[in-house]
C-alpha cells in the first residue's frame, strides 16, 4: 500500500480519542520541516512537528569522514539559520566556504567555461558546504529548548479540513487540531495528495552518483562543475580538509556501473572525463565513503496551498518542488519557503489567523514566482547540455563563455544565486 492511501486508513480508536488543539502542526522531519516548526515556536505559535522518525535523535557529526548528504548552503539559507539562532552553534570547521565557481562547457575548450567569484563580486563567499547531519543535528538540539514546540514521532493516517481548521487522525497518538497545517513530508507528500493538490512531475531518466574523495591537491575553495558531451553533469565540491564532494548525474545504467567500481578503476575513469581535466584541478582522488545513487526527477506542485477552497494548509519544500541537482539550489529554495512564511506570519495582523485566507495567498504568490523561474532556468540548462547535435553544442558552449565576458550578467547571477531573505 503506497503512502498517500495510507493516509486514508484509520482506526475507529483513534477517531474517538479526546482531540488536542494547537496553532500550527508541521508533517515531517527534514530540514525544512524541522527549521519551519522552529521558526514557528519562536514566533510563539504552539507548534507541533509530526514524522516518523522525530524520536531517534541525528547524531552529531564527528572524525575524518563527512556523510553522504552533503548540501550547498546560499547565503540566504545562512541568514535563515542566523535568525532561527542556529548557524552561530554549527561546527563551523565541518563547514567549508565556497568563494570561488568553475564551470566547464562540453567541448573541452578554453573559452567554454563560466568563472564566478565571490571576490568580484563583493561578498565574502558565494555558498557554504555542509553536511545535512550538521544541520539537523543542531536543529534538534534546538528543539529541546523550545517551549512552544512539541515534536511527536507518527504517522498522519487522515485529514479533515473545515472552515475553522484542520484535524488530524494519528497512527498512534491522540488527534490533533490546528489552524494551519505545513507540509514538508517530501516529493511523495502523502499529505498533499491527500488534500488534492496536483502535481506536474517529469523524469529525467538520470541518477545522481554521490561520493566524497581526498584529493592530493589544494581544492582552492571552488566548486567545479563539468558538463559533459552525452548529457553528464559531474560537480565536485570543496569540504574541508583536502576533500571533494562528488555528485555525478549520469544514466541509470552508468550510474549502476559506478557504484560497483574499485578505487583503481575510479582512476581510469576520471583520467578519462574532460580530458583529465579533474585530476589536473584536484590531483590524485582517494574514495572516502561508499557511492551512492537517487533518480533525478523534476517535481512542482500546481498550487502551494490547499485545499482549493478555503485552505488550510501549505506546502514547503521537496512537497512544493524537486529540481535537478545541477544548480545545487534545492535545500535553498526549500528553505526560502520557510523563510517567506516566517516572514509573513510574524509580520500578520493581531486580528489574522495563521491560516487566514489574505496571508495563505501572500505566501502562495511569493513563492510561485520565485520557485517557476528556478525551475525553468534549471530545467533548460538541463535539456541544453543534454543535446547532441552540433548547433546545440556550439550554442551552450558559446553561451558560457559570453555569460564569462558579461560582468553584469555574472553579477545578476550570483544576486539570484545568494538567495537574499529579509526578516525585517
Amino acid at each position: 500500500m503506497s503512502q498517500a492511501s495510507q493516509i486514508t486508513a484509520v482506526n475507529t480508536p483513534t477517531n474517538t480519542a479526546p482531540i488536542r488543539t494547537v496553532d500550527v502542526v508541521v508533517v515531517g522531519g527534514g530540514i525544512a520541516g524541522k527549521a519551519c516548526a522552529l521558526g514557528l515556536a519562536q514566533l510563539g505559535l504552539q507548534t507541533i512537528e509530526i514524522a516518523p522518525d522525530l524520536d531517534s535523535p541525528i547524531p552529531i557529526p564527528t572524525g575524518s569522514e563527512w556523510g553522504q548528504r552533503i548540501y550547498a548552503f546560499s547565503p540566504g539559507t545562512q541568514k535563515l539559520l542566523a535568525h532561527l539562532q542556529i548557524w552561530d552553534a554549527l561546527d563551523h570547521s565541518r563547514l567549508q566556504a565556497v568563494r570561488d565557481m568553475r564551470i566547464f562547457g562540453d567541448r573541452g575548450e578554453k573559452p567554454d567555461q563560466l568563472h564566478l567569484s565571490a571576490f568580484e563580486a563583493g561578498t565574502p563567499q558565494l555558498a557554504w558546504i555542509g553536511e545535512s547531519h550538521l544541520i539537523e543535528h543542531t536543529l534538534d538540539q534546538a528543539a529541546r529548548f523550545q517551549n512552544k514546540l512539541e515534536r511527536i514521532a507518527d504517522t498522519v493516517e487522515k485529514i479533515e479540513t473545515d472552515e475553522a481548521g484542520v484535524t488530524l487522525y494519528l497512527k498512534k497518538h491522540t488527534p490533533l487540531r490546528a489552524l494551519l497545517v505545513v507540509a514538508a513530508d517530501g516529493a511523495n507528500s502523502p499529505i498533499r495528495a491527500h488534500i488534492g493538490i496536483d502535481v506536474s512531475e517529469e523524469s529525467y531518466t538520470q541518477s545522481a552518483v554521490v561520493a566524497n574523495w581526498i584529493c592530493t591537491k589544494p581544492h582552492l575553495e571552488t566548486a567545479y562543475q563539468w558538463f559533459l558531451p552525452g548529457g553528464d553533469i559531474l560537480a565536485m565540491l570543496p569540504l574541508p580538509n583536502k576533500q571533494v564532494s562528488m555528485v555525478w548525474s549520469t544514466s541509470p545504467e552508468n550510474a549502476a556501473y559506478l557504484l560497483g567500481l574499485p578505487q583503481t578503476d575510479w582512476d581510469q575513469t576520471f583520467a578519462l572525463i574532460a580530458d583529465g581535466a579533474i585530476l589536473k584541478q584536484l590531483g590524485s582522488l582517494t574514495l572516502h565513503s561508499t557511492p551512492v545513487a537517487f533518480p533525478l526527477r523534476k517535481i512542482r506542485a500546481a498550487r502551494f496551498i490547499g485545499p482549493e477552497q478555503n485552505p488550510k494548509l501549505a506546502l514547503i519544500g521537496d512537497a512544493a518542488h524537486v529540481m535537478h541537482p545541477l544548480a545545487g539550489q534545492g535545500l535553498n529554495l526549500g528553505l526560502r519557503d520557510v523563510a517567506t512564511l516566517l516572514h509573513i506570519l510574524g509580520k500578520r495582523e493581531s486580528f489574522r489567523s495563521p491560516s487566514d485566507l489574505v496571508l495563505l495567498r501572500r505566501y502562495e504568490r511569493q513563492r510561485q514566482g520565485d520557485t517557476s523561474a528556478l525551475l525553468w532556468v534549471t530545467d533548460r540548462l538541463k535539456k541544453l547540455f543534454s543535446g547532441s547535435s552540433n548547433t546545440e553544442r556550439q550554442l551552450r558552449n558559446f553561451g558560457l563563455g559570453l555569460v564569462n565576458r558579461s560582468h553584469f550578467i555574472k553579477r545578476r547571477l550570483i544576486e539570484r544565486a545568494l538567495g537574499d531573505i529579509d526578516f525585517e
